[in-house]
């Protein structure tokens, strides 16, 4: 219990380590971390893949903005009792992420951003009208509309697609309740509005910060990866080819080596 809400999370890994937050995207839940990447982060860590307020089986409304994402995340690491944390978010997680850094900078030792921008950045408020068509057009098509709005439309990168999605569809027993509708909608408001809102000082980010996405997300276009790794004092910046919004899911081995050393430097 933090801020009033009962909020789920998962726990992996163990060890000395440092542990490891896992922020997700919008309208994702426990299910929708990619269990290749979890698995090997938390080989010699701990891990903690949160869901945020009112989302799978947390409790409460889904906040409507970035800002209160962050504040619920940081009271349920405080819960915790972790006073040191590395950071990763992917989309809205990476949002959430900037946000809590800026705030707490002393929590975070570590911080990994992947397919995400800042706020303000190059396109975030128009996720909305480029994300439904290719939603509708996976209900049209009885896909899953990740293999659209993550994935390119080469065959490479859509048998990569393939692979991601059955990965997540491996767990079998204690999967998290299904998001809502309302909560998908709630979220696409808060994205709406980090889109529209003020640049924040990403120069006053002092931790060595891994920047990773596809290099052609239509998402959250890729230049707003790039964006980061400017505005970001001394950020490693990785993009991967014929890769969209979920490149680090069509890459996940490559990305999960290169996510591992930069948390072991």
């Amino acid at each position: 219990m933090a801020a009033g809400t009962r909020f789920a999370y998962r726990q992996l890994g163990g060890g000395g380590g440092v542990p490891l937050v896992l922020l997700n995207h919008w309208g994702a839940n426990l299910d929708n971390f990619d269990p290749s990447i979890v698995e090997a982060l938390a080989a010699d860590r701990p891990v903690f893949a949160f869901d945020y307020r009112g989302v799978g089986a947390s409790g409460g409304e889904a906040p409507l903005t970035v800002s209160a994402m962050a504040d619920d995340m940081l009271a349920a690491i405080d819960v915790l009792g972790l006073d040191t944390i590395d950071l990763m978010g992917f989309s809205l997680g990476g949002f959430v992420a900037q946000d809590m850094v800026l705030k707490r900078p002393a929590l975070v030792r570590r911080l990994i951003l992947t397919g995400t921008g800042p706020a303000g950045g190059t396109g975030i408020d128009k996720v909305g009208s480029v994300s439904w068509p290719l939603i509708v057009k996976g209900m049209l098509t009885f896909r899953d509309p990740k293999m659209f709005l993550f994935f390119t439309a080469s065959k490479p990168s859509r048998r990569a697609a393939q692979a991601f999605l059955a990965r997540l569809k491996a767990r079998k027993v204690d999967r998290d309740a299904a998001v809502t509708p309302k909560v998908f909608l709630r979220q696409l408001k808060a994205i709406t509005a980090w889109g529209a809102q003020s640049a924040q000082d990403l120069g006053a980010i002092r931790q060595p910060v891994l920047v990773a996405n596809g290099d052609h997300d239509i998402m959250v276009p890729s230049e707003n990866s790039r964006d980061l790794a400017r505005r970001i004092p001394g950020a490693e910046l990785v993009l991967y080819p014929d890769a969209g919004h979920g490149g680090i899911f069509q890459y996940h081995e490559l990305f999960a080596d290169r996510a591992i050393a930069f948390l072991d430097t």
